[in-house]
């Protein structure tokens, strides 16, 4: 049997699919929960090798040269990448798996290497060629989050932020149904909290550098205090400041982004073991939308005539998720993202979708299948 399919038997096996914080069967999944982060474009060079310290130039938008090297240089990649990403570096890579280092490249699959095929690739499990553009414009395939949205243990239990204003778009708002909040869209509900409601006024009232893409710190907030408040058992969040700074040649605040990206995540960690909802029950899925070109030029850019546009790096964290522990990874593809989110919950997307991806192996290990 196709060792995808064999994972899911295995669960249907041991127990139905977990209901809204139940216990978990014995030798089924923990996992509850699933949280997928994206930082739009962010590079696996600097993901495995932190900053590039040939980009420490004025060409390169980097004006404070001393400043940047003391902040994110380092003598050896492995010190470069837990200045530039601690927590990806430290915690996501050495007690879960990161996927797409030299030797276990993960890569886009879709042939066009930019946003809106990027994400839809992510959310579908596979490449569409009618996405051909990142106009706005309704997405005709239905993603995971909306497929688990239909689903009466996820409905209105499904929710997505997001710095880019096509999110809305890509996730299909309208048919989905889902809960969604984009670029500069305060959060909505009538239940909001005081930090929601002023986080919105702030929103409101703030100085818009991009217009199609929010801050991201606007989006990490809003998304956190609906997790805190709302308790979704799927989210999507997706920050959006590496692809803006990178395509503007800014090689400083392209880090600096990044940088924050890895706090964010581990914010969003610290919250989820702090909560018992989610504590040891929720996997974190931490991805990019694309690759992009090599330093010292091709960096600022991405798309199917870019070289090496279709790398990617894929970070799996979670109660079923054993750590790598120095062994090679096997291959990774953006296509097979959305069946692994559904696998972790103990639903098979496969046999919905048979044009997606298969689960990453080794991401879902019940006790069920781990000797396999």
């Amino acid at each position: 049997m196709h060792k995808t399919r064999w994972i899911v038997a295995a669960l249907a096996t041991v127990g139905m699919a977990a209901q809204a914080w139940g216990e978990a069967p014995k030798g089924a999944l923990k996992t509850r929960n699933v949280i997928l982060v994206m930082s739009d474009g962010l590079r696996w060079q600097e993901v495995f090798g932190g900053a590039d310290s040939s980009m420490f130039t004025k060409e390169n938008g980097v004006s404070n040269a001393e400043g940047v090297k003391r902040a994110y240089g380092r003598e050896t990649p492995e010190a470069r990448r837990q200045a530039l990403l601690p927590f990806i570096s430290n915690v996501v890579a050495k007690q879960g798996r990161l996927f797409g280092d030299e030797g276990s490249e993960s890569k886009v699959t879709n042939g066009m290497n930019f946003s809106y095929p990027g994400y839809n690739e992510v959310f579908t499990g596979f490449g569409d060629p009618r996405i051909d553009s990142n106009d706005p414009n309704p997405n005709p395939n239905v993603t995971v989050f909306e497929w688990l949205n239909d689903k009466d243990a996820y409905r209105d239990k499904v929710a997505a932020f997001g710095s880019w204003d096509c999110f809305p778009a890509i996730l299909n708002r309208d048919r989905s149904g889902m809960k969604i909040v984009a670029c500069w869209e305060p959060p909505t509900g009538d239940d909001l909290t005081p930090q929601e409601k002023l986080l919105g006024e702030v929103i409101t009232n703030t100085y818009r550098l991009w217009e199609g893409c929010g801050y991201d710190s606007l989006t990490f907030f809003a998304a956190h205090e609906h997790m805190k408040r709302a308790k979704p058992r799927v989210m999507f969040i997706g920050f959006g400041e590496t692809d803006e700074f990178a395509h503007a040649g800014k090689y400083a605040d392209y880090l600096n982004s990044a940088n924050k990206f890895d706090q964010y995540v581990k914010t969003l960690w610290e919250t989820l073991q702090s909560t018992p909802e989610y504590r040891d029950q929720t996997t974190l899925i931490l991805t990019a939308d694309h690759g992009r070109g090599d330093a010292p030029v091709e960096w600022r850019r991405h798309g199917a005539k870019v070289k090496g546009a279709e790398r990617i790096w894929i970070g799996v964290l979670g109660p079923d998720t054993s750590p790598a522990d120095g062994k090679p990874l096997p291959k990774a593809d953006q296509n097979q993202i959305a069946a692994t989110i559904a696998a972790l919950l103990g639903e098979d997307y496969n046999a919905y979708q048979p044009k997606a991806g298969p689960v990453i192996p080794t991401v879902v290990a019940p006790a069920a299948a781990a000797a396999e």
